[in-house]
C-alpha cells in the first residue's frame, strides 16, 4: 500500500472535515514536509482519470470533494424526497446534532459510539444541518447546527419547540434494566460504593 493511496483512504473516511498535512503526517508516518507533493500526486492522479473526486483545499486542510462535473448528478439524487432516504442512523444523528449543537463530528462518534461523516454529510445535502463555525481546539473542527429546513421538516417554529427529552427515570424500562440502573444510585460523585459506607455507617451503630 503506496502512500497516495493512504493518503486517498484517510481523506475518504475524514469526510468535510479534511485532513491538515501535519495530521496526514503522524497517521502515515511521512515526514510532514513531504505531504503536499503526495497530496498533488493524488491530485494528479484524480484529475487525470474520468472518475467523480478531486481534491480541495482550503483553511490549511485537505477535503475530498466530487467534481464539478457530477454536481447535478449528485443534486439529483439528494433532492429526492427526505421522508424516503432518512435512515435509522441519519435521524440519530439529527437528533444528537439538534439537542447538542453546535457539536463536532467527533463528539458525535462518541455519544453513536460509531463514525458519522457519511452520515453528516447526506444530512447536508438534504439540508437539515450545516457548518454553523469551527471550535476554538487543535485542529478547529468544523461545528454543526441544524437548519431552517430541518425546523420546517419538522414542523418548527424554533429551536425552543423541541419537545424535552424524557427523565431516564420516566422511561419505561423492564426488571433487568432497572437492575442495571439501581448500581448507579449506589455509587458517588468518586465512583465508591455508597453501599459500602451505609454498611460502615450500620456496622458502626450495632457497636
Amino acid at each position: 500500500m503506496n502512500a497516495i493511496s493512504q493518503i486517498e483512504a484517510l481523506l475518504f473516511v475524514a469526510g468535510e472535515d479534511g485532513l491538515s498535512a501535519a495530521e496526514l503526517a503522524k497517521l502515515t508516518d511521512y515526514d510532514k514536509g513531504a505531504i503536499p507533493g503526495l497530496v498533488d500526486e493524488l491530485w494528479q492522479k484524480l484529475n487525470d482519470n474520468e472518475g467523480p473526486l478531486t481534491i480541495r483545499s482550503a483553511d490549511g486542510r485537505y477535503v475530498l470533494v466530487t467534481k464539478p462535473a457530477f454536481g447535478k448528478v449528485v443534486s439529483a439524487y439528494f433532492d429526492l424526497p427526505v421522508n424516503s432516504k432518512l435512515t435509522q442512523p441519519q435521524l440519530e444523528t439529527l437528533v444528537i446534532i439538534a439537542y447538542q449543537q453546535p457539536i463536532t463530528r467527533v463528539e458525535i462518534d462518541q455519544i453513536r459510539g460509531v463514525r458519522s461523516a457519511g452520515t453528516i454529510q447526506k444530512l447536508q445535502l438534504h439540508q437539515l444541518i450545516e457548518a454553523v463555525g469551527r471550535k476554538e481546539e487543535i485542529g478547529r473542527p468544523i461545528l454543526y447546527g441544524t437548519t431552517a429546513d430541518f425546523l420546517d421538516y419538522f414542523g418548527l417554529g424554533s429551536l425552543g419547540d423541541l419537545p424535552e427529552l424524557p427523565d431516564i427515570h420516566d422511561v419505561i424500562l423492564s426488571d433487568e434494566q432497572r437492575d442495571e440502573l439501581a448500581l448507579f444510585d449506589d455509587i458517588d460523585e468518586n465512583g465508591d460504593k455508597l453501599a459500602d459506607e451505609k454498611e460502615s455507617e450500620q456496622s458502626r451503630e450495632s457497636d
